[in-house]
């Protein structure tokens, strides 16, 4: 079979099989769902600042020349400073009145906002952009495996689909979360997967260009997940304080850290076995 078309069949399978699998979540009934509902924002916290700061920001900085390292570390401040200033414009975007203060999220005792919420929907459209750009990059390793052996390349979109999973469920929260209905919520999950078949693609095609710029590309996916999970979802866990809610609240942060560390660690370091040889392979 084409090596490319290999490339476009698995970078599917690695994107859109996390996907779908994930969805399984959007299964749960209304009642159940949004019991879970503030649990997964929690996990989805752990797991954000885990595959930024254990996955894609140690990974960027293994890529480029130490002399480099300086110029990186602004890329990630400056990817911040970017989000913030996205998120004011798509705040801005929704407002229909002098002052966005009106959109206030306001709580009954049950539990629910009774607001337009336009801030948590910022934050799905940002997880989208971020979700995006990480699947477009992991895309590229898929390719860079495949080029340096079938097998690896095989081996490495099961480990890509696989760590993925608990990160595409967090998503699923979050997008919920911010007010987006099921179906939306699955379709533009699964239409920000297919960047990963776009990654495969023009690595087959230059590769040696895209190593050069692959440490960016993780930098500023790193800066989104940041940026979501600090400036969006911890302040909205602050609005309950009783000690049981914080408590479940840190476990399921620290669950999400635990299970996309324990999966990353695997599946990063199969991928990245093989980009410096795929490029001279190929080349």
């Amino acid at each position: 079979m084409n090596l490319l078309l290999l490339i476009i069949a698995f970078t599917a399978l690695g994107g859109v099989l996390s996907v779908l699998a994930a969805s399984v979540f959007l299964l749960l009934p209304d009642g159940k769902r949004n019991k879970v509902l503030p649990h997964g924002v929690s996990f989805a916290i752990g797991a954000l600042l885990a595959v930024a700061f254990w996955g894609l920001i140690p990974h960027a900085f293994e890529q480029v020349d130490p002399s480099k390292f300086q110029k990186l570390s602004g890329f990630i401040m400056l990817g911040l400073l970017l989000f913030f200033v996205l998120e004011k414009l798509l705040i801005w975007r929704h407002c229909h009145s002098g002052s966005c203060e009106v959109h206030v999220e306001v709580e009954d005792h049950s539990g629910h906002d009774h607001g337009h919420g336009h801030g948590h929907k910022s934050a799905g459209t940002m997880i989208l952009i971020g979700d995006a750009i990480h699947n477009f990059v992991d895309g590229v390793l898929i390719a860079a495996a495949f080029l340096t052996d079938v097998q690896l390349g095989i081996v490495t979109s099961l480990a890509v689909a696989a760590h993925e999973i608990p990160q595409e469920v967090g998503d699923f929260a979050i997008l919920l979360h911010g007010g987006f209905s099921k179906r939306k919520a699955l379709l533009y999950n699964i239409l920000a997967s297919l960047s990963t078949v776009v990654g495969g693609v023009l690595a087959y095609y230059s590769l040696e260009g895209l190593q050069e710029s692959l440490p960016y590309f993780l930098a500023m996916a790193a800066s989104s997940f940041i940026y979501i999970a600090v400036a969006d979802l911890i302040p909205s866990l602050h609005k309950k304080t009783d000690m049981k809610t914080s408590l479940q609240q840190i476990a399921l942060i620290l669950a999400g850290v635990t299970l996309i560390v324990s999966l990353h660690g695997v599946a990063h370091d199969i991928q990245f076995e093989g980009v410096s040889e795929a490029a001279h392979a190929h080349h």
